[in-house]
């Protein structure tokens, strides 16, 4: 069988793969901190049809002869390259000035998970939370860099003054300001997460990750204390997603998917041909 036409297969195979990540990030293109992914290519392993030899006394050294079986997708790497500021002037929506992850409750008390999108509420229980009810974790007032816990804003203070209602802010140090009476008290400090390797999270949908073997373990802390990570009220991080790069890729894999197609035809061709001689 002709090796062209598993160099074909694999080829369209690789630029499907391609065209699938492709057309994902195009249709996240306005989703809240959405980072784009990246297929890369690796070639399959060659066939030696003859070896390589060395220099001798009258002639010289001869290169070996390999032939290419194909193309696979080596890697599908994620772009954690920060988006654009998206000016919304609602005090609960938070712009990360730097590469950390808000920390979120998992659903059910099981662990944490990691997010860019900063589009936060309050529940009618004053939890302090995402659009799918996440739970925001944080530090108590006075316990900043010790156990995380989930921010709740109490209805109503030590004192029993009740909470303005649309008085509730976060600073740059991730400080969560809630104003009973005629003032304003903190009632918690946001956790931003790090890791080694961001690239290396996993993403389990809804601008969610978890931590994998690669990402390294999350160092949790402060806002701003890093020198980073600083967080910006009023505003959110837009998908960083390059409409016209996304574009052009797709036009070249779309050829590339055709040349596939063709050097596949181009081979059936040449087996046609093989057959008839037996006529």
């Amino acid at each position: 069988m002709l090796r062209s036409l598993y160099s074909g297969v694999s080829g369209m195979k690789s630029q499907q793969t391609r065209l699938d990540v492709i057309s994902n990030n195009i249709a996240n293109a306005n989703t809240i901190g959405f980072k784009s992914s990246r297929a890369n290519f690796s070639d399959i392993l060659s066939q030696t049809t003859a070896n390589a030899s060395g220099p001798r006394a009258t002639v010289g050294g001869i290169d070996g002869k390999q032939v290419g079986l194909g193309v696979q997708v080596g890697a599908i790497d994620t772009d954690m390259g920060q988006g654009i500021q998206n000016t919304t002037g609602r005090a609960l929506d938070l712009y990360i000035n730097g590469s950390g992850f808000l920390v979120f409750e998992r659903d059910g008390n099981n662990g944490q998970v990691y997010s860019r999108n900063g589009a936060l509420k309050i529940d009618a229980n004053g939890n302090l939370t995402n659009a799918d009810g996440l739970r925001v974790m944080g530090y108590a007032p006075g316990q900043e860099g010790g156990a995380l816990t989930p921010i709740t804003v109490p209805a109503q203070n030590a004192a029993g003054e009740k909470l303005v209602e649309g008085h509730v802010s976060i600073g740059p140090d991730g400080k969560v300001t809630a104003r009973y009476g005629a003032e304003d008290e903190v009632i918690g400090t946001v956790s931003i997460a790090t890791f080694s390797n961001p690239a290396g999270l996993s993403k389990i949908g809804n601008s969610t990750y978890e931590i994998s073997q690669d990402s390294g373990n999350a160092n949790n802390l402060v806002p701003g204390t890093d020198g980073t990570n600083t967080l910006l009220a009023g505003t959110l991080e837009d998908s960083n997603v390059d409409l016209a790069q996304e574009f052009s890729d797709m036009i070249v894999t779309s050829r590339a998917y055709q040349a596939n197609a063709r050097s596949i035809t181009t081979s059936d061709e040449m087996l046609q041909e093989l057959i008839n001689l037996k006529r």
